[in-house]
């Protein structure tokens, strides 16, 4: 389970990051604005220098072409100056962009993490699963399998884009999933290519989901509904916080779901015994 004080704190972290982006960018716009402004006076200045030495000769005339020159080559200096602070400027507003996305994301999935706590009802946690990785994860194909302790294989409880028959029974320990449930380490395919057919033993995304270091089930993802070349920190950190909360929420309605027929099975005997 992840915890929800390390949650606010990379929330925190993040929002720290963009009130230093936004005074890096008035830094950068400032730094543009006088270096425009130190072109215009050079031009000037080379202007007034070209009139004077107009009627000059001699001496005068080369400390003026002289100075002209200098002139000239310092707004050269600034003029490049002032291109590449435009394009870090231009390559600062991307990253922040891309920054408010992911802080955007990492707060939505801290919201959905508490609509997955709300209920204790198993058909109910496994729907809204789904719709955190349809929403956030942005999976389009992809299933949700669970560990049967006594047979030791999966099985899928919950799928998008194809049918829980699709994806077979799966011993632990074989093939990509089946490792993923034995060793509880994420699996992320290394470089995502065009979907061309399913392939429910080759998932581009496989995470366990553990309560502790006990494996319970995990999420497979075969296509993304955007595609894109490979996975960044912020999928895995989403990936990470999703497979937690998931797992917490999947085993306490287990439990009380266990428990609830349990205590309808007992009442059931008391109800016989007293008639």
């Amino acid at each position: 389970m992840v915890d929800e004080k390390n949650i606010f704190s990379r929330a925190e972290e993040f929002l720290q990051l963009f009130k230093k982006g936004a005074d890096f960018t008035q830094e950068l716009l400032k730094e543009n604005e006088r270096l425009r402004f130190k072109v215009v006076q050079l031009e000037e200045e080379k202007r007034l220098v070209s009139v004077s030495g107009a009627g000059s000769s001699g001496k005068l005339a080369a400390e003026l072409n002289k100075r002209i020159q200098t002139l000239e080559q310092e707004m050269q200096k600034l003029l490049q100056r002032h291109r590449e602070v435009e394009a870090e400027n231009k390559d600062f507003a991307n990253r922040y962009i891309e920054i408010e996305q992911e802080n955007n994301n990492l707060a939505n999935l801290y919201v959905a993490s508490f609509q997955l706590h709300s209920t204790l009802d198993f058909k109910e946690v496994l729907q809204i699963i789904q719709e955190i990785i349809i929403n956030l994860i942005g999976g389009e194909i992809f299933g949700v399998l669970l560990l049967d302790e006594k047979t030791n294989e999966l099985t899928a409880v919950a799928t998008e884009g194809v049918d829980k028959e699709e994806i077979p029974l799966i011993k632990i320990g074989v093939g990509i999933i089946g490792g993923v449930a034995k060793s509880g380490e994420n699996y992320f395919i290394d470089e995502i290519k065009p979907f061309e057919k399913f392939n429910p033993l080759s998932p581009i995304v496989c995470i366990p989901l553990k309560i502790k270091e006990h494996v319970i089930g995990v999420i497979a993802i075969y296509k993304l509904l955007q595609q894109k070349p490979k996975f960044s920190e912020l999928d895995y950190e989403l990936f990470t916080l999703l497979a937690g909360h998931a797992a917490t929420a999947i085993f306490s309605s287990k439990l009380y779901s266990e428990s609830e027929r349990k205590l309808s099975t007992i009442q059931g005997f008391i109800n016989l015994l007293t008639k």
